[in-house]
């Protein structure tokens, strides 16, 4: 049987009650007036599943379809909500482009889709963003986009209806929505992180100011009689506030009573409460979630409005799509994908891993692909710059962005499935001649945020350098060295020009880098046209034995 929107499911029983706030501690229900009872006021109950950054992860997908259906059965007027960042990420998105993916979203019965920033990574190519059209087009349930201007663009204009709906159309992109549940009315509103025109190939497609556009967004739905309003976002929970994040949206924005956020993959094992606006004084409750990446997690939360619309209770938790029973007609469905992407997945390259390469992601202490050197980055850059020297013999290093790499490779033999998973985006690999000074520059922007994750963090080959993540941004590297053709190391001069590789994302100023962005519009760069997912296939058959190192080719000595 075909799951429809109409079909819904059970709230697991164990759903944690639980709390964070980064102010002032908001009750959840069982103890919201300190009595074990929901307020006298308190009207109507929102139940909400939520999911984000499932990057095309498509092998759990038949538990997600229990465990949404499970919640539903406990709560049918539940809604469905996804914030973005279903492309990208595996070979069944290499594949299907998006398709597959949207299959199971349609069988799942989404209500609602905002855009990830990598919704937007087809656009560079020869089609454009053909493929997001036909993921908008064949979707049985509507987009909300706030801030994103489709409208130079040739593929996606026509999708897009400037018109607040009570009744929105599947297939079809709207700045705002209105719902009825249980006969209330709530209103939606979709945020697409700005960054996206760094960090993906929106093209044509613009992004505007996150905070105006919800302001102007909330007042109108205010102005219909709507008094309780959703966000579905792509921002990132707590990611750098000079472009936007989802707690300074509730700090910033009057109105908006639940954040479902994307982005920056953050685990909120419990909702997270906003009861302080940006100037420190109390305002009226804004509950922010997000449901981790990949899928593994169905989201789930329940939200209590008084009868003036405003937040008075609230309890939500993540359950763990691993702990489900596969259904069956989805397993069923999968097949037809799985089975076609096998042959390609399981091909070997002729490389054998002698230990996992591993892909963390964390913040803090622990490494991560994104603010430390990994054995697996060591191994790309390493692959990039034995490519680019076939091509020119003068490069003397290779960088590759943190953000890039996206997946671990397992121990044992390597297949054309892992490296197309690692290295999902398709970037071919480009030359650069920088000045030393320009190089110190990209490496100051590499290491801004550090300790915390920056998807601009660069992974180095032929070169070292160190930096002090206890000094001011822009001033923290300390030493920088190229590796000669003896193996020795000497001191990068500022003055004299080298020839660097990158992938052609990072080239044209991806991630901001605008010192590589000068570059490439000076005509400094050279675009080698060859892929960098085939050049580490290449690599590590010529290696056949892989098993990279941490070399101390970037410190970060505050930490000695």
């Amino acid at each position: 049987m075909v799951l429809t929107k109409k079909f819904k499911s059970l709230l697991a029983s164990t759903l944690a009650v639980g709390l964070i706030s980064s102010t002032v501690a908001m009750p959840a229900f069982a103890e919201s007036n300190n009595t074990g009872k929901k307020p006298k006021d308190s009207t109507f109950n929102l139940s909400l599943m939520h999911t984000n950054d499932t990057h095309a992860h498509l092998d759990n997908v038949a538990q997600r379809i229990t465990a949404i259906k499970e919640v539903r059965a406990e709560k049918p007027s539940a809604l469905l909500l996804d914030a973005g960042d279903v492309f990208s990420g595996t070979l069944y998105f290499n594949e299907f482009q998006g398709q597959a993916d949207l299959e199971f979203m349609n069988l799942a019965g989404y209500d609602l889709m905002t855009f990830g920033n990598h919704e937007f990574d087809l656009g560079s190519s020869e089609e454009g963003h053909q493929a997001l059209a036909n993921f908008v087009k064949n979707a049985d349930f509507p987009f909300v986009s706030t801030n994103v201007d489709f409208s130079k663009d040739q593929n996606m204009k026509s999708l897009f209806k400037n018109q607040v709906k009570h009744s929105p159309k599947d297939s079809t992109i709207y700045p705002s929505v209105v719902k009825w549940v249980d006969k209330q009315r709530v209103g939606f509103i979709g945020l697409t992180t700005e960054e996206t025109v760094d960090i993906s190939s929106p093209e044509s497609v613009e992004f505007k100011n996150y905070i105006k556009e919800a302001r102007k967004a909330v007042k109108a739905l205010e102005r219909r009689g709507v008094n309780k309003i959703v966000a579905i976002t792509h921002l990132g929970y707590d990611d750098n506030a000079e472009y936007d994040n989802d707690l300074e949206l509730a700090k910033y924005v009057d109105g908006l009573d639940v954040i479902v956020g994307g982005h920056s993959h953050t685990k909120l094992t419990a909702p997270v409460v906003i009861t302080k606006d940006e100037h420190g004084k109390d305002k009226d409750a804004t509950v922010i979630v997000q449901a981790s990446q990949y899928g593994d997690f169905l989201g789930t939360l329940d939200v209590e409005f008084d009868k003036k619309g405003k937040v008075v209770g609230q309890t939500g938790a993540l359950i763990e799509v691993k702990t489900k029973t596969a259904d069956p007609e989805a397993a069923e469905l999968l097949k037809k994908y799985s089975e076609k992407i096998a042959e390609v997945k399981n091909k070997p390259t002729g490389g054998v891993a002698e230990k996992e390469l591993a892909n963390p992601r964390s913040e803090g202490d622990e490494p991560s692909v994104r603010s430390n050197e990994t054995e697996l980055g060591n191994l790309i850059t390493d692959g990039m710059l034995d490519k680019a020297r076939e091509f020119n013999t003068n490069v003397a290093m290779a960088f590759q962005n943190g953000g890039g790499i996206r997946a671990p490779i397992d121990a044992g033999e390597i297949t054309y499935g892992d490296v197309l998973t690692t290295l999902p985006f398709g970037n071919t690999l480009a030359t650069m001649n920088l000045t030393g000074a320009e190089i110190k520059a990209a490496l100051e922007h590499s290491v801004k945020n550090a300790p915390k994750e920056h998807g601009a963090f660069l992974h180095v080959s032929g070169m070292k350098f160190t930096y002090d993540s206890t000094k001011a941004a822009g001033s923290r590297v300390v030493t920088m060295e190229v590796k000669n053709a003896d193996g020795k190391y000497t001191a990068i001069d500022l003055a004299k020009e080298y020839v660097i590789a990158t992938n052609a994302f990072t080239a044209k100023g991806g991630d901001n880098y605008e010192v590589f962005a000068k570059a490439y519009n000076e005509g400094r760069v050279t675009d080698l046209g060859a892929s960098d997912w085939e050049n580490l296939r290449d690599y590590v058959a010529e290696l056949k034995t892989v098993n990279p190192q941490i070399e101390g080719r970037i410190v970060d000595v505050s930490k000695k």
